[in-house]
């Protein structure tokens, strides 16, 4: 199994310009449990930027267990399932969180 690091770099290196095309947007990931932390995507029209550094306004911030969004990364849980259990909470462009998966395509 993949540390959360590890799996923050490899959303980053999976990057997909075409579905960022466009939006300009930044998203925080507030991620709990023993490997938490704080990850940053600021996204600029095709262009990425990736930091451990949390940024005061957010267009989406996303709440969740370190565990649970291995296992969203990994294939093993639905993200739309997390949500609706609660394990998934999103703050901010609920319009831009949907465009998640176009912007980070899951490599199962």
């Amino acid at each position: 199994m993949a540390t959360i690091g590890e799996v923050f770099e490899e959303m980053h290196k999976h990057f997909n310009p075409e579905g960022a095309a466009g939006i300009a947007a930044t998203y925080q990931f507030n991620i709990s449990g023993p490997e938490g932390g704080t990850w940053v995507f600021s996204i600029k029209d095709k262009e990425c930027d990736f930091s451990s550094t949390a940024v005061p306004n957010p267009s989406v911030e996303i709440a969740m267990s370190d565990k649970d969004w291995i296992s969203i990364r990994e294939g093993r849980l639905n993200s739309q399932m997390a949500f609706m259990q609660g394990k998934l909470k999103v703050k901010g462009d609920m319009g831009l969180a949907m465009k998640l998966q176009n912007i980070f395509p899951i490599k199962a």
